[in-house]
This record gives C-alpha cells, structure tokens and sequence, in this order.
C-alpha cells in the first residue's frame, strides 16, 4: 500500500515537471514568426476569351452519286478530284440492252397504233350501217368497246417506250451541280447495280461549313449573334487546328430547328470561305468564339488560388497584416488570371506568393518592392 502511494506521488511530480517545463518553452517560443508574402491589389477590367468548342467541317452540299439502272461501267470523264460543273457527263452504263429494249417498245406502240387504227375503221363503219339499220346494236356496242380497249392499249404502248428511254437516259450519269468529286469507287467494266452501288462522292467546298453543338442555356446569345444584333461582348467567329489559327472569319448560317432532348445541346452551322481549300469536310477542329464580358469583371492571378476539396480560396490581407482565407466563385481561366464572379471586390488586397505557408489568422510581411 505504501509502494502504491510513492508511485502515485512520483506520477504527479513528475507530470507537474513536464508541465512547468512545457510552459516555460512556449514562454520563450512566442507567437510564430511573420510570413514573407508577396501581395497584389485586386482590380476590374474587361475580361476577353474564346469560348471554344469541338466542331467538325463539313460540306454544305454533298451527294453520293448512285446509279439508276443496272449494268457495266463503259465510260469514266473525269479525273478523280477535279471540279466539275452541274450537267457535266461523269459516267456511261453499257446502253446496248436498254436500246434494244426501246426499239422493241416503238415496235410495239406501232402494232398498238395500228391496231387503233384499225378498231377505229371497224367502229365507223359499224355505226354507218346502224343508221341503215342493217347491224345487230350489240355488233355497234363490241366495236366501241373494241376501240376504246385499243386506245388504251395505244397510251400503255406510249407509257412503255417513254419508260425504256429514260433507263436509256439513265445510263449516262452526269454531275447534279457544281463542286468537287472524290476518288471514283469503280472502274470500266465494273458491274453496278440500281440503286445500291456507290460510284463516287460530289460535294461543294466553297464556302464550307463548320458543325458544332452549344448548351440550350447559349441558344438566346447565337440567336442574337445570326440576326446581327452583336453586344459588345461578342465577335466573330473563328477555328483552330491546334495551334494554327484559319486566317478567315466565319459566320451563322442557321441554328438546328431543334434541342436535342437527351443531350439538352442544339447544333449551330457556320461558314467560312475556302477558295485555297484548305479545308476538308470531316476535319476536327476548335471552333473559338471571341467573348469579353460586358461590364467590369474582377480578375486576379490564378497562383493566388488555392483548392481544398473541389473549392476555390484566396488569402485576403487585413489592416492589422493578418490574413484571413475566403471561398471564392471563380469563372473561366483566361491565361494566367482567372475570373472572379463572387468573393472578392476591387480594392482588396490578396496574397499571390507564399500561399502554402499560410494558414488562418497568420500574420504576413511584406518585403520591400514584393507588392504587385
């Protein structure tokens, strides 16, 4: 029992030690050390970016030449890639058969003419000798039903010769209107079949088109953009293949009829000229939509920034140079800076240098000619 006492006493003593020494070393330690900090005023300009989106190019008339009748290619008059022009003669499809097919067609509408001709004699002389009353009335009724039936005959006939001639005029393919063709698909002899082989590719490249696809929320902004009625904010369009700038200017064409209702996105068409070609339809490009804000946005350096946990936080510096941390509602990044939509105002003084040795409450300094 006296064994226990001696230890519980000895316990005390010496936690009584540890604390007297513990005060004693903070005593001499003192508050922390200021912070060196550079610092930079917050101010307001005109923020001007792109917005950007991905988009694709593409043709604003473009068809796949297919063929109307069956047959072997016989004719190919053009060279892959060239300009062609609306009525110009591309390909010919073997016409041998369907030439014949017409000849036999006229022969037949001459039989069916004759035959016209001949119901025709049959059903006047009938109805002479029905006013003599020397023919049965039934005699006088076949013979006009006989003729009636040959004149149908006469326009099927007709029917049938203009039918024959149009394969015949379909077997020469020329080009629906001025652009530039592809690589030919086929070569003579190749067998093509109506409607389903593809011979080639027409499409027009200048101007040329640019697809791409905006938020429903930006539908009012592009619409005022088509009609002309531009804000301040707003400029011209152009695209980007990387680092390379097209060296032209686009515009609206139109605007989709139509939100897309899954992806809530609706497509917008520009064009741009494109007299040295150099773009191709299905190239992927950036479209870049000038932007600066209409009034005053607040803009500071982006290494001011911290993240903690998905949000944004500067140090701000008080009257006594201690900083307190601040949520911020941060916009685009332009650069190097970024835009402030909430949390911060003209004025204010933020820190931009030596933020990872910063915490709440700290106490800064700042050295001579570190204020930006």
């Amino acid at each position: 029992m006296i064994y226990k006492s001696i230890l519980a006493y000895t316990a005390a003593g010496v936690s009584l030690l540890i604390m007297s020494c513990g005060a004693k070393q903070q005593q001499q330690q003192g508050p922390p050390p200021a912070v060196p900090v550079t610092i930079t005023e917050v101010k307001t300009s005109n923020a001007i970016f792109y917005d950007e989106y991905p988009g694709i190019v593409t043709a604003l008339n473009q068809i796949e030449l297919r063929p109307q009748v069956s047959g072997y290619i016989t004719g190919i008059y053009f060279k892959d890639g060239d300009r062609v022009r609306k009525g110009q003669k591309l390909y010919s499809i073997d016409q041998q058969v369907y030439s014949a097919n017409v000849q036999q067609a006229q022969a037949n509408l001459q039989v069916q003419e004759t035959n016209l001709l001949k119901a025709q004699k049959d059903a006047d002389r009938y109805h002479e000798l029905d006013k003599q009353d020397a023919i049965a009335k039934q005699q006088v009724d076949y013979a006009d039903a006989a003729l009636e039936a040959a004149k149908k005959q006469v326009e099927a006939a007709r029917a049938n010769v203009n039918a024959v001639q149009s394969n015949v005029h379909f077997a020469s393919i020329a080009a629906p209107f001025d652009g530039t063709i592809g690589i030919s698909q086929v070569k003579k002899g190749t067998s093509v079949v109506a409607g389903q082989s593809i011979l080639n590719v027409v499409s027009t490249d200048n101007p040329i088109a640019v697809d791409f696809t905006v938020d429903q929320k930006e539908i009012y902004r592009f619409a005022q953009l088509q009609q002309g009625k531009k804000n301040p904010k707003d400029s011209t369009f152009t695209i980007a293949f990387g680092n390379d700038i097209y060296p032209y200017k686009g515009s609206i064409s139109f605007i989709d009829r139509a939100v897309d209702a899954q992806t809530g996105t609706i497509k917008v068409r520009l064009v741009f000229p494109n007299e040295k070609k150099l773009l191709k339809a299905g190239m992927s490009t950036t479209v870049k939509v000038l932007n600066s804000a209409a009034e005053q946005s607040v803009l500071i350096p982006y290494k001011a920034v911290t993240e903690q946990l998905g949000e944004y936080f500067v140090y701000v510096l008080s009257d006594s140079n201690k900083v307190s941390q601040r949520k911020l509602d941060l916009s685009r990044q332009i650069g190097a800076d970024v835009i402030v939509k909430d949390g911060l105002k003209a004025g204010e003084k933020i820190v931009v240098q030596g933020v990872q040795n910063l915490r709440e409450g700290a106490v800064v300094t700042i050295p001579a000619q570190a204020a930006q």
